[in-house]
């Protein structure tokens, strides 16, 4: 018998389903923004090592993408949090707790 997706799920490349998240158009247009401009800054960070640039203005670069990746990633887990989170806690799935301190760990790995 075939295994039935949930209607909120999608297969990754790998194989396995992933919940989809809501998030409102506007936070999207902000994200893709934000990862636009963040592409085109490692773009630039290409750029500067083909043309031999000085490590330091490297470095300060990848400093400030990284710093534009960790913004897009509060956005992200600020929405999970109030939203995601939220209503699996008020469905009953506790279990939503768990995988939340797997993603703050994975987080905070940087």
């Amino acid at each position: 018998m075939e295994d039935k997706v949930k209607e909120d799920a999608y297969h990754t490349e790998e194989g396995t389903s992933c919940r989809k998240s809501h998030h409102p158009e506007r936070v999207k247009k902000d994200l893709t923004t934000r990862l636009n401009r963040i592409e085109g800054q490692i773009r630039g960070i290409k750029g500067m090592i083909d043309k031999d640039v000085y490590c330091d203005d490297i470095i300060t670069q990848l400093s400030a993408t990284q710093s534009a990746l960790n913004s897009v990633a509060k956005i992200l887990l600020e929405g999970h949090l109030k939203g995601c989170v939220v209503d699996r806690l008020s469905e009953g799935d506790d279990a939503v707790l768990d995988e939340l301190v797997v993603t703050i760990q994975k987080l905070m790995k940087k």
